[in-house]
C-alpha cells in the first residue's frame, strides 16, 4: 500500500473551507439526459478523471482540536467516488418541494436546487460534541431518474476543489471519456500524482508584494466602504437559507449584438453584465447610491510556474470595485467604465496583492455575521467572472444524449446577493444566476433578471443603430 499524499490547504482554499460550512462554496455540475445512463462507464470515467486529478480523489480532513479549525488535503492512491442513484420516487419527492411556491420551475432546475444545498460539509460537530476530526469527500456523483424517461446526471464538488475552471474542463473531458471505447485494463492504469500547489505558493514574489502598513490601511478601507454599500433590498434575514437559481438567456442574434458592443468598446461582457445588475438593482432607487461589483479572474496563466485549463482545483482571485449609480446611466458608457475599474485593479495587481485581505474579511465576516448589514452575510451586490465560458460543443454533448447542461455554486452563506455564471453556448448566452433565500424571494430575483435581460437587449439594439 502506498501512503495517501498529505498538503496543507492554502489561504484561499482556506476561506472556501470556512466559507462551505456556511453554504457557499458547493459547486454543481447537472446534465440533463436523454439517455439513460451507462452507469458502467460512467463509474470508469469518473475513475479515469479522477486518477488524471489527484484533487478529485481527495478527501478533506478538519482538525477542531484547536482554536481554529484547520483542513487539509488526503488524496488517496485509488478512486472512491461511487455513483449514488435515485429512483424516480425519490426524484418525485424533490419535484414536490415546489407545489407551495407561487413560480413554477422546471424539474430540471429543482434537481440542481437540490444539489445546491446538499451540504455534506457541514460543521459536524452538531452530531457529536466529542468529534475532534472527520474527513470527508471532495467530490460527489449522482443520477437522477426522471418521470419523462430523462435522466440527471450531477457532480456535486467543494470548491477548494473546483473553480469554474476545473468544472467546465471536467465537463469536456468527462463527454470525451463517455464517448470513448475503453477496455478494462486502460481504465485500472491508476496516475501516482499528487494535489497541486495552492495559489498564494505560485504568486510571482513581484507581483504579491504588500508591506505590512499597507495591508492593514486595505483591510479598514474595504471594512469601511462595505459598511457604505447598498444591498439589494432583503425579503426575509431570519429563517435559514438555501440557494436557488434563475437562468437569464438570450437568443443568437440578440447575443452577437451585446457581443458585438462589448468588441466596438474593447471590453469583456463581464462590463455589459455588471452595468446591467447594476441599471436594474438601481431602478429601485430614487437617489445616489454606491453598489459593490466583485470579479473573479482565473490566475492560471499568470502564477509562476503557469498552470493550464487542466489543473484542476481552485485559483481564482476576487477583485470588489464600488460604483456610484445616480440614475439615468447609458448602458455602454457604464459597461465601459465598469471594466476599465476593474481592468485598472488587475493591472496594479489588486488580485495578487490584495488576496490575504480579501480572505481575512470573509473569514471575519463568517465569524461576526453582524458585521454585515442586517448580518445577512452579502459582500456585494452582484459577482461576475472576467472571462465567459464559451462553448461550442453542442454536437458533441448530443452525441452522448445531453440536452442541458447547469453548473453553479451556492451562495446562501457569505457572499453577493446575485451570482452570475455566463456561458456562451453555441452562439447563444446562457447566465445561471445564484441568490440566497428567503433573504431574497424568487419574484424578487426574477423581476431583476428580466431587467436585465432587457437591459442588455435594448443596449444590444442601440449598438446595431449606431
Amino acid at each position: 500500500m502506498v501512503d495517501p499524499k498529505v498538503r496543507t490547504v492554502g489561504g484561499t482554499e482556506h476561506s472556501w473551507c470556512k466559507a462551505v460550512h456556511g453554504g457557499t462554496g458547493i459547486a454543481v455540475l447537472a446534465l440533463l439526459s436523454s439517455k439513460n445512463p451507462d452507469i458502467s462507464r460512467f463509474q470508469i470515467a469518473l475513475n479515469k478523471l479522477q486518477n488524471s486529478h489527484p484533487i478529485l480523489k481527495t478527501k478533506l480532513h478538519s482538525n477542531t482540536t484547536t482554536s481554529d479549525t484547520t483542513f487539509t488535503f488526503i488524496t488517496l492512491t485509488t478512486p472512491f467516488v461511487k455513483i449514488q442513484y435515485h429512483n424516480v420516487c425519490v426524484t418525485s419527492k424533490i419535484f414536490g418541494s415546489n407545489e407551495n411556491e407561487a413560480v413554477s420551475v422546471p424539474p430540471f432546475q429543482l434537481i440542481l436546487e437540490h444539489e445546491l444545498n446538499q451540504n455534506t460539509w457541514h460543521n459536524h460537530n452538531h452530531s457529536s460534541s466529542s468529534l475532534s476530526s472527520y474527513s470527508d469527500n471532495m467530490f460527489v456523483a449522482s443520477i437522477y431518474a426522471m418521470p419523462n424517461a430523462t435522466w440527471v446526471v450531477v457532480m456535486r464538488l467543494h470548491v477548494a476543489a473546483c473553480d469554474r475552471t476545473t468544472a467546465i474542463s471536467l465537463l469536456r473531458e468527462l463527454l470525451v471519456l463517455m464517448k470513448e471505447e475503453e477496455s478494462e485494463n486502460e481504465s485500472e492504469e491508476w496516475n501516482k500524482g499528487e494535489v497541486g500547489f495552492a495559489m498564494e505558493d505560485l504568486v510571482p514574489s513581484e507581483k504579491g508584494k504588500k508591506g505590512i502598513w499597507a495591508h492593514g490601511f486595505d483591510v479598514l478601507s474595504y471594512s469601511v466602504n462595505s459598511l457604505r454599500l447598498t444591498n439589494l433590498k432583503f425579503c426575509d434575514t431570519k429563517t435559514t437559507r438555501f440557494s436557488q437559481v434563475v437562468r437569464l438567456q438570450l437568443n443568437n442574434n440578440d447575443t452577437k449584438r451585446v457581443l458585438d458592443g462589448c468588441k466596438h468598446r474593447r471590453i469583456k461582457l463581464c462590463g455589459a453584465l455588471s452595468a446591467a445588475g447594476l441599471m436594474g438593482a438601481h431602478s429601485y432607487k430614487n437617489s445616489s447610491r454606491k453598489y459593490g461589483i466583485i470579479t473573479l479572474t482565473d490566475c492560471r496563466s499568470s502564477l509562476q510556474p503557469p498552470l493550464s485549463l487542466h489543473n484542476f482545483g481552485f485559483y481564482h482571485s476576487a477583485i470588489l470595485n464600488s460604483h456610484t449609480m445616480k440614475g439615468g446611466e447609458s448602458f455602454w458608457d457604464l459597461a465601459k467604465k465598469t471594466y476599465e475599474t476593474f481592468s485598472n485593479s488587475k493591472n496594479n495587481n489588486k488580485h495578487f496583492t490584495d488576496m490575504s485581505d480579501m480572505n481575512f474579511l470573509m473569514c471575519k465576516a463568517i465569524q461576526n455575521p453582524s458585521l454585515t448589514s442586517s448580518s445577512s452575510l452579502r459582500t456585494s451586490m452582484m459577482s461576475v467572472f472576467e472571462d465567459t465560458v464559451i462553448d461550442d460543443g453542442g454536437k458533441v454533448q448530443n452525441e452522448v444524449g445531453v440536452e442541458d447542461y447547469m453548473g453553479c455554486a451556492s451562495v446562501h452563506g457569505v457572499g453577493p446577493s446575485i451570482a452570475i455564471f455566463d456561458t456562451i453556448r453555441d452562439g447563444r448566452l446562457d447566465c445561471i444566476c445564484v441568490y440566497p433565500a428567503p433573504l431574497h424571494s424568487r419574484e424578487q430575483m426574477i423581476e431583476l433578471v428580466n431587467k436585465m435581460k432587457v437591459i442588455l437587449i435594448e443596449g444590444g439594439k442601440t449598438y446595431d443603430e449606431e
